[in-house]
């Protein structure tokens, strides 16, 4: 006969669509019972795609059925929707950032391509279109929000809820690792200690009540991206990229994993897309010329501009005064306010992250559900 041991083991093989992590340390498994050659088990978790609960059911089924000595296998399937949202059953977590309107992810495949200056950048965009706007720096390995922003000393705890105070600077409430860590001391985490430092960043912040959250994301597709996904119900992601192949492939697979997880993506930015000569004034396209457009175009989403090199990029970075608000008429501040009206355009008509192009149609689950936000 089988034993519960043998039976998780089999489980830990069911992996969540899209993922490297398994079902069992998602902590889907529920309720699990095994008597004599029966097997009884709940998956639960929270998705707004029943698709993807189909196929880990079937998976999940199929994982413990091929067990020697298991008869029969009675899985009950519970799907809720996206935390936050309310729930008949009253059992979801407490509400994570129910006081904000829309949540945007900044993402990348990689690291290296701008994706903090972008959620920066972008943050200032959103807030100088008369938006209230929240920052939260979610990369746990690599947190720079309060430097990009100029934020000094360390965020405080408000007494009567033991809830920690967010940092404000140009009109930004901004929360980072970063302002709570030794800045000379390098994050070794282990993954579960990075998702409840993201719990912590979403349930217990005192964000109020904004239109926007934008979300830096950590670079690359791993557990942070779904705990955020599954935590924060994301309205969309805005996914950066460089010209460089490379660049293009690891957008491609961060894409791919947005949508498994039914997050729509709201579009591709292509950062450092070319340079303008100080001297002549000639436009250099020192990386190539299109492939974020090209890769837009293939995977059937929005292209959402391209933001020039600019050196003042970068000083306005390390100096705590980002370039749309240091220098906002150049082409670089001008990409990022453009950024800020096409992510509003779409999730204000609803339209955000339904595809467009006739080459969406073969990728799977694409008919992500923002028209419920």
């Amino acid at each position: 006969m089988p034993t519960q041991e043998q039976v998780l083991e089999a489980l830990k093989k069911v992996k969540f669509p899209g993922l490297s992590r398994d079902i069992v340390s998602f902590g889907f498994v529920r309720d699990l019972a095994v008597e004599g050659a029966n097997v009884d088990f709940t998956i639960h978790f929270q998705t707004e795609n029943p698709s993807i609960g189909e196929q880990i059911a079937r998976d999940a089924y199929a994982a413990v059925k091929a067990l020697d000595g298991v008869n029969e296998v009675r899985l009950k399937l519970d799907i809720g929707g996206r935390a936050g949202a309310s729930s008949s059953s009253g059992q979801m977590a407490p509400a994570a950032l129910d006081g904000v309107k829309y949540r945007i992810a900044v993402a990348s495949g990689k690291g290296g391509v701008g994706k903090s200056t972008v959620s920066t950048n972008l943050a200032l965009s959103l807030r100088a279109l008369g938006y209230s706007v929240g920052l939260l720096d979610a990369d746990i390995y690599g947190p720079s929000q309060q430097m990009m922003l100029g934020i000094q000393g360390k965020p405080q705890i408000d007494e009567r809820d033991e809830k920690i105070v967010p940092m404000e600077r140009h009109g930004i409430k901004t929360m980072s690792l970063g302002l709570i860590t030794d800045p000379d001391t390098p994050v070794i985490w282990r993954g579960p200690m990075v998702m409840k430092a993201i719990d912590q960043f979403l349930t217990d912040v005192k964000w109020g009540t904004l239109d926007f959250m934008v979300i830096d994301l950590p670079p690359g597709t791993g557990d942070a991206q779904l705990t955020l996904t599954q935590k924060a119900g994301l309205t969309g992601a805005v996914v950066v990229t460089t010209p460089q192949d490379v660049a293009l492939i690891d957008a491609r697979k961060g894409l791919a994993m947005f949508r498994k997880v039914n997050v729509p993506v709201l579009g591709i930015i292509e950062n450092m897309s070319y340079f303008i000569c100080r001297h002549c004034g000639e436009r250099e396209e020192i990386f190539g010329h299109g492939g974020g457009k090209k890769t837009a175009d293939m995977l059937g989403v929005p292209f959402l501009g391209e933001v020039p090199i600019d050196p003042k990029v970068v000083v306005g970075g390390d100096t705590g005064q980002p370039i749309v608000v240091s220098d906002p008429t150049s082409p670089a501040a001008q990409a990022f306010r453009e950024l800020a009206r096409q992510v509003v355009q779409q999730v204000e008509s609803g339209t955000a992250g339904h595809t467009h192009g006739h080459e969406a149609h073969d990728h799977d689950h694409d008919h992500e559900h923002a028209h419920t936000h």
